[in-house]
């Protein structure tokens, strides 16, 4: 991590209007939860239910509510990290638009950016929705149900198959999450790629869309990317500290 970059970092930030950042699992990994799609992960030991069996048997989603309470357990005891709250406080200094992410863990709502503000492209991990009319529900309104009937959740309003509010597998990207994502990324002066190998798509399209209708691309990640040959600075490195360091130049006052 050199300190130019650093620099120059603090300095697109401070120069940006309309900045949009991308956030992937590096984010929530500093918080102690799993990357479930890196080698040894939760996905490399269980076959993922498609979305297609998940509607079409009842064995099949009980097997995944059991899956998902066992992954559940390491989500809902994380709390926002350094990096959540960097750039919370940079959406309330006006600097960021819009936290389009990956991840389902909703850190960046309870790190304080308002629900308006965040586009979650695979979905959210903390609720339950029914699949027919939409209707919400808690999880443990879910984990109730299965315990006392022995068999998967339905809806008490339409009697729909529910799920996680969450994209699965198989599952088609929600529409509106992508149109407020594109039109948020197309509106952005600056692209903010955080913790994400950019790999999945359609998700990691949007760098790319950005850096097209001339929005400067920054890349944050441990690892390479393969699209950072795009981007008009990447830093290597563990993401709250690169974060912190900006933090000290952009607010050192």
């Amino acid at each position: 991590m050199m300190e130019d970059d650093i620099d120059e970092l603090a300095e697109m930030i401070q120069s940006s209007r309309r900045a949009v950042v991308f956030t992937g699992a590096g984010i929530s990994t500093e918080c102690g939860i799993p990357d479930f799609r890196s080698p040894g992960g939760f996905w490399t030991r269980y076959k993922p239910i498609e979305f297609n069996d998940y509607l079409a048997s009842e064995e099949m989603r009980l097997e995944a509510w059991r899956r998902y309470f066992k992954i559940y357990e390491a989500v809902a005891q994380a709390a926002p990290g350094p990096s959540h709250k960097f750039i919370a406080r940079l959406y309330h200094a006006g600097k960021v638009s819009h936290v389009i992410t990956q991840n389902i863990d909703d850190l960046h709502r309870v790190s304080g950016v308002p629900e308006a503000a965040i586009i979650e492209l695979h979905g959210n991990g903390s609720y339950v929705k029914c699949l027919s009319c939409g209707e919400r529900y808690e999880l443990e309104w879910a984990r109730a149900r299965i315990l006392a009937e022995s068999r998967p959740p339905y809806c008490s309003a339409c009697a729909g198959i529910v799920k996680t509010a969450t994209i699965s597998f198989g599952q088609p990207m929600p529409e509106d999450e992508m149109a407020r994502a594109r039109a948020a990324t197309f509106d952005a002066d600056l692209f903010l790629a955080m913790g994400s190998s950019l790999q999945v798509f359609p998700a990691a399209s949007f760098p790319v869309m950005a850096k097209s209708n001339r929005a400067k691309l920054v890349i944050i990640n441990r690892e390479p990317t393969g699209i950072d040959a795009l981007a008009d600075l990447v830093i290597s490195g563990e993401l709250g500290a690169v974060l912190s360091a900006a933090a000290e130049r952009l607010w050192r006052h």
